[in-house]
């Protein structure tokens, strides 16, 4: 029922939902039922409670949320704070694997966006991203260098798609030269290779993800519960 509604867009991340006592009248169910719904969006990262504020659609415009799908650390415990340089930004045939993974027809049309993240002036990831076209129509490489947070922010703001939940597979792997050149490292250096599909609402993949991290001073975080 609330899942529904955030599909539908009816409230727009940031924004806050009814109370339990409005949204119980509206679905005519009890107001256990809806807070056991909201408290399962929540563990989901999908709403947010706020103490005395009520309850609002998370965001990757928020601080806590800007970088949830980063496991990225600095191994001297600081924040990481990165900048982002976008290189590239056009449009393509999707290939078969692209296809696949976006749920496209092979030969539909997909934005690849490359971009390099630095931390303190030096770049610790080169990644390559692609996009249905179709959702993310009119994206130039202006537009992206111009926008001073987060990328995910980005779609949320422009493109109306909030996402959700990713799934990753990580393996190291070797710099080859065109890494090298990006990361600023010896060819041959060792990177992590972290690969993403992230998902919107209803299950949807609309992001593909490939960073090659440089760990000499960063490592991969995950707490498992």
């Amino acid at each position: 029922m609330i899942l529904a509604s955030l599909q539908a867009s009816e409230w727009l991340p940031g924004d806050a939902i009814p109370s339990e006592m409005e949204l119980a009248a509206r679905y005519a169910v009890s107001q256990g039922t809806v807070r056991k719904a909201i408290d399962e969006l929540a563990a989901q990262n999908l709403l947010v409670r706020r103490q005395g504020k009520g309850t609002f659609v998370a965001t990757h415009q928020e601080e806590d949320f800007q970088y949830r799908f980063l496991r990225l650390e600095p191994d001297s415990g600081h924040k990481l704070h990165l900048k982002s340089h976008f290189l590239a930004c056009e449009n393509l045939k999707s290939d078969v694997l692209i296809a696949r993974l976006l749920k496209l027809k092979v030969g539909d049309c997909v934005i690849r966006i490359d971009r390099v993240q630095s931390s303190d002036g030096r770049p610790i990831v080169f990644e390559e991203i692609w996009l249905p076209e179709g959702r993310f129509k009119g994206l130039t490489l202006e537009a992206l260098n111009a926008w001073p947070g987060p990328m995910y922010a980005f779609y949320e703001c422009e493109y109306a798609t909030h996402m959700v939940r990713a799934e990753e597979k990580i393996k190291a792997v070797l710099a080859n030269s065109e890494l090298a050149k990006h990361l600023q490292v010896s060819e041959g250096a060792a990177l992590l290779s972290v690969e993403r599909v992230a998902f919107t609402y209803g299950n949807k993949p609309v992001e593909i993800r490939r960073a090659r991290y440089d760990t000499s001073d960063q490592h991969y975080d995950n707490k498992l519960n």
